[in-house]
């Protein structure tokens, strides 16, 4: 008998032809000895599939293993599953919520109901998660009905499943097993436990049920998975080394930050370092900015509750939003400004534009103000205030992909000079199936998405697509930043728009005599200040680049003060350049002296001088160039 044949089409482009029924575990095996043993999960049509379902179909086939980032997220989804079972063995009766795997690890939310927990049973629950995987139970992917689903978790008296069980559509409804286990789960999963070979559970924190406050608060434990105990060493090494730089440890003891009960959680109260840290990045963007056309305004920390309503905003945001403020006025409200953009839409407005003006690049160092949960809230990356880079671009349909580009060009301007250099982008798109959560009309949206993706294509940039997370107003890229210990940071973000110019009304004349609605472009290359020194506090374990060491720019600072103070003019050169840069530039406009610090003079309290036109003139005290100068002047 003639047995049916599919063809699938491989990773490197050849199409060959399987059985019907195979698997991408199988085909692994026929392509290459050894290959299998690596596999953890396949893409097939472009959907993450078990290694271990069988094909029906024509399929084009790519095989995840630990090196792809999807594969590693099947294996701590698995490495979850494996945490619960361990967990139900060790605590029967317990309620389990969800567990999914995170961008490093895993973890599982958990009512332990009379159980006593705390982290030292952590290292129990490891061993017995061990002793399960070298079982090496095969995860089952089981198809259900609603009503088999239900009853099965009535029958657990799992209250958690039940619910998430309620949002579920009959006929859509799968289980996965592995072992005596069993989860309400859409997978997929690696093909047995065996393949997870070494487990450190990191921590356990609170967590409410769904996100809400309003819910019960349930146990959550995190923790990672590899599959070698070599991996784990290496990550665990690293750890080490993450604790060194921590942020809020290097904040503290460098003199940048701090925080205050008093002043309120996820509120960051600057220090001078900190603060000249801060003034030296944002004149260092000022300054690119200028050059790249942009204009500066500044506008208010609070606005009217009816702007954030016109815009969207409150309806999307409303429940993130600090509360409405009232006022003595009867039905006036205004809110802490949550986003900058409606701001800048308003000074739009305020004066006719015509074609010629355009593009119109409006730029501002602007603080807002979110209500991050307290569980959310974690240093300088997470703050309940922030400010923001933001820049709002007014520009012609037939400007938005040069203005895109550069854009584009001055984010990784920023990086280069950073030296943040390694970094992937994510292009954000709607879902195509969920149309109803996002504004605007399709063909604003194909117009967006077809100029944005034209962009990242021309720049070669390494991109991932994402459905479904892009801004409810239109796509946008996200720039995902590796830091020295190569974990990923959300930075600068760029996002295109043609919804908020519909709802502010916002216009040019053309050439036609006709009003015409402008694209917005956002955009913000370091994301939030805030976020933005976090990671380079942990990037460089706070060895900061010296033109933005605090101690330089501080102690240059001192000596001009001195030197105003004895009644000799002069200014400190903060441009973001090399010293040999600003020596020329200082002789070219014939400034009779230089003084240049380093960490020498810093430390031994003196400046290296510089004369024009005879140049080093050797290392003095402030005092003895105070004396020699005032000396001339008499």
């Amino acid at each position: 008998m003639h047995q049916e044949t599919i063809a699938v089409t491989l990773f490197d482009g050849t199409i060959q032809h399987f059985p019907k029924g195979i698997t991408s575990l199988e085909i692994a095996q026929h392509v290459r000895a050894g290959l299998a043993q690596q596999v953890l999960a396949a893409l097939v049509n472009g959907e993450i599939w078990d290694a271990t379902r069988a094909i029906h179909e024509d399929a084009t086939l790519q095989l995840l293993t630990w090196r792809d980032d999807t594969g590693k997220r099947v294996f701590w989804h698995s490495s979850a599953h494996l945490l619960a079972e361990a967990l139900e063995a060790l605590y029967p009766g317990i309620q389990l919520g969800i567990g999914p795997a995170i961008e490093q690890g895993f973890y599982y939310d958990v009512d332990f109901g009379e159980h006593n927990f705390d982290e030292t049973h952590l290292g129990t629950i490891e061993t017995q998660m061990l002793t399960l995987a070298r079982r090496r139970c095969p995860y089952w992917r089981i198809e259900v009905s609603k009503k088999e689903a239900i009853e099965h978790f009535r029958e657990k008296k799992n209250v958690y499943k039940l619910e998430l069980l309620e949002d579920l559509e009959d006929g859509k409804i799968t289980f996965y097993q592995q072992g005596t286990f069993t989860d309400l789960c859409k997978g997929p999963h690696i093909a047995h436990t065996g393949l997870i070979k070494a487990v450190k559970l990191r921590n356990i924190a609170g967590a409410y049920w769904r996100g809400n406050e309003k819910n019960k608060q349930l146990t959550r434990i995190y923790g990672i998975s590899f599959p070698q105990r070599a991996a784990l060493n290496t990550y665990l090494a690293m750890q080490e080394e993450a604790k060194k730089r921590n942020h809020q440890k290097l904040g503290r003891e460098l003199g940048l930050f701090t925080f205050s009960g008093k002043v309120g959680i996820g509120l960051p109260l600057w220090l001078p370092r900190g603060a000249v840290l801060r003034e030296q990045l944002e004149q260092f963007l000022r300054e690119a900015q200028i050059k790249a056309g942009y204009q500066p305004v500044v506008t208010p920390h609070i606005g009217q509750k009816s702007l954030y309503v016109a815009s969207g905003h409150y309806e999307k945001y409303g429940q993130d939003a600090f509360r409405p403020i009232q006022t003595p006025h009867a039905g006036e409200e205004f809110m802490l400004k949550p986003m900058n953009c409606p701001h800048h839409c308003e000074i739009y407005k305020s004066e006719p534009k015509s074609y010629k003006d355009l593009p119109i690049r409006f730029a501002e160092f602007g603080t807002v103000y979110r209500y991050e949960q307290h569980g959310e809230l974690h240093g300088l990356a997470r703050t309940r205030c922030f400010t923001q880079d933001d820049a709002h671009i007014f520009c012609r349909f037939d400007q938005v992909k040069e203005e895109l580009e550069k854009v584009v060009e001055l984010v990784l301007y920023v990086f280069k000079r950073l030296s943040l250099q390694e970094y992937t982008v994510q292009l954000s798109l709607r879902d195509p199936e969920k149309t109803v959560h996002y504004m605007g009309n399709d063909k604003d949206w194909e117009k967006a998405e077809a100029a944005i993706q034209e962009i990242v294509s021309q720049k070669e940039l390494q991109v991932t697509k994402a459905l479904g997370e892009a801004a409810f107003y239109g796509p946008k890229l996200d720039f995902m930043v590796k830091d020295a210990l190569s974990r990923s940071w959300q930075l600068g973000t760029v996002q295109l728009d043609y919804q908020l110019p519909e709802r502010f009304d916002l216009a040019y004349i053309g050439q036609d005599n006709k009003k015409h609605r402008p694209v917005l472009i956002h955009r913000a290359p370091f994301g939030s200040l805030e976020r933005f020194i976090a990671l380079l506090i942990e990037h460089t374990g706070g060895k900061f680049p010296l033109w933005l060491t605090p101690t330089y720019a501080i102690y240059a600072d001192q000596v001009n003060q001195t030197l105003l103070a004895h009644r000799i003019r002069s200014f400190v050169d903060h441009r973001d350049e090399k010293i040999g840069k600003k020596i020329r530039s200082a002789e070219l406009r014939k400034v009779p002296y230089m003084l240049i610090v380093g960490e020498k003079e810093i430390l031994e309290n003196r400046v290296a001088v510089r004369m024009q036109g005879q140049g080093d003139q050797g290392s003095q005290s402030i005092d003895a160039f105070v004396a020699m100068i005032t000396d001339k002047l008499a």
